[in-house]
């Protein structure tokens, strides 16, 4: 049974799922989660911005807020039931052009996804993805120059402790790294577990 609630929360699907979704948009945690890793991205308003798993699409409202009218905000998730919350919590943003979202898993983006972005970031999904170093490479293959990728991990598994982020910090961004991204920063938010934003970009043209 948990591990069956535990595969919900990486692909959420049927009437479990759906309340797995209400719970990621409802918990205090997950709301301050999102709110504080928007402020970590420092958004410009002309950022075109893509989300890896939206989920019930906290993160997405919150940046299609900060963005002007020539930002966009696209999303992309594997879950039709996370697609249809996310929709509707955004349906505004998506009725005037701001938001884009996309059914498809991140080894499968469609040429639609293609960028370039200013900005793309993935918040708890990156332990779902197949071959995550490949995945990392092409994402930031998506990027402009300068662009920014944003890795957010705060690990819910049986046994987590406040050193388990920290762990899970080194290994993010050794695989950031080894997709040719230059690794910024790392930060912290205080949560049970804690919070982590492993900040990277792409090189600048003829930047090695």
């Amino acid at each position: 049974m948990i591990k069956t609630l535990i595969g919900q929360f990486g692909h959420p699907r049927g009437v479990a799922g759906r309340v797995v979704g209400w719970v990621m948009a409802h918990r205090s945690s997950n709301r301050r989660r999102n709110l504080w890793v928007a402020d970590r991205l420092g958004v410009r308003p002309t950022d075109r911005i893509l989300e890896v798993g939206f989920g019930p699409g906290v993160a997405i409202a919150e940046l299609a807020r900060r963005i002007g009218d020539e930002g966009h905000v696209h999303g992309v998730d594997h879950s039709e039931v996370m697609l249809r919350q996310a929709s509707r919590r955004n349906a505004a943003a998506i009725r005037a052009g701001r938001v884009t979202l996309t059914r498809a898993a991140v080894d499968e983006l469609p040429s639609a996804l293609s960028g370039p972005f200013d900005v793309i970031l993935a918040v708890n999904s990156l332990g779902h993805w197949p071959a995550p170093a490949e995945r990392l490479g092409e994402l930031g293959g998506r990027l402009v120059p300068g662009g920014r990728l944003a890795i957010v991990s705060q690990p819910r598994c049986p046994g987590a402790t406040a050193r388990t982020p920290v762990k899970a910090a080194r290994e993010i961004q050794d695989l950031l790294e080894g997709a040719g991204l230059i690794h910024e920063r790392t930060e912290t938010l205080d949560l049970d577990p804690p919070v982590v934003c492993v900040l990277a970009r792409r090189p600048a043209a003829g930047v090695g």
